[in-house]
């Protein structure tokens, strides 16, 4: 059975998602939302579609401002509390009679944690991949210097010219940083081209570092002053919902720390580490991933 392709009209912005129905349906067939990072799209969740699909309803965005999805030119349209208020209505339109089941990673992730805290009665589960919890990620940037040159590459996005930076050479970058970043793991050329097509939606790449552009916790540019720790507000994101957190522990955005204290914010949470995996581990572990998930809704 195919998957197929829609767009829901979201406060005005129009978000393009892929639907997979379920093979096995029952009466309380549950749905699963997969929300995508930087630099991806809907297909970075095909090894998750493929299986979970077997007994759930799943249903995969292009994020706002990626591939097919609108992208919006203001910046405040890529604000948190804009992101909130966008895709808790994209869920509630999804799954307007029953919550839902939330998985997240990257920038996917960085909107899952509020939007699940502010809006628990949206969903039964959480879980996160590589997605650093907002309190916790902010108290590493403020008071660790190496989070902050861990962030520093942030800069080069934000820049005047990031739009340019990210499309020269055919993608360079996004190519290094995705396709030879991942431990023995192989994009056939289908899927490049696929990535690549993505990239070329007009406005997409600008779309995509609009995130950036409007995050809170930019590190500070001045390099000389890295090491001092500055003054930011750390939020309290503080969250019911029963959440699973799968940590690929050689990734290179997020200090290893970055986890410490989740349990502040999060009382209900489990943390699974995978020693040899980096920031993609859906993509290195799928199989591993699609069963620790399968456990974890199961329960």
């Amino acid at each position: 059975m195919p998957i197929s392709h829609h767009y829901a009209d979201i406060n005005g912005v129009s978000l393009h998602y892929v639907e997979a129905a379920c093979h096995q349906p029952k009466n309380n067939t549950q749905t699963l939302i997969f929300l995508h990072g930087f630099p991806e799209y809907w297909g970075t969740w095909q090894a998750q579609i493929a299986h979970f699909r077997e007994h759930y309803r799943v249903i995969v965005p292009d994020l706002m401002g990626y591939n097919l999805s609108d992208k919006p030119e203001s910046q405040e349209a890529y604000s948190v509390p804009n992101l909130i208020a966008l895709y808790a209505q994209f869920v509630a339109t999804i799954s307007p009679n029953a919550p839902v089941n939330l998985i997240a990673h990257d920038w996917g992730g960085a909107i899952a944690w509020p939007l699940a805290a502010f809006h628990p009665q949206l969903f039964n589960k959480l879980v996160i991949l590589n997605a650093a919890h907002p309190s916790t990620f902010t108290r590493e940037m403020a008071t660790n210097p190496q989070q902050r040159q861990k962030s520093a590459y942030i800069h080069q996005l934000v820049a005047d010219d990031g739009v340019e930076f990210v499309q020269n050479n055919d993608f360079a970058m996004l190519k290094e940083m995705l396709f030879s970043g991942m431990h023995d793991t192989q994009f056939s050329e289908r899927q490049q081209a696929e990535y690549v097509r993505a990239w070329k939606q007009p406005g997409a790449v600008n779309g995509m570092l609009q995130y950036y552009r409007a995050m809170p916790q930019l590190p500070p540019e001045d390099r000389q002053n890295a090491t001092k720790a500055y003054s930011l507000k750390i939020p309290n994101i503080r969250i019911a919902t029963p959440t699973l957190v799968l940590w690929g522990e050689q990734d290179e955005a997020f200090v290893t720390g970055i986890l410490e204290g989740i349990e502040q914010y999060v009382p209900d949470c489990r943390i699974q580490r995978f020693s040899d995996a980096t920031h993609w581990l859906h993509h290195e572990k799928p199989n591993e991933v699609n069963a620790s998930i399968a456990q974890f809704l199961a329960e």
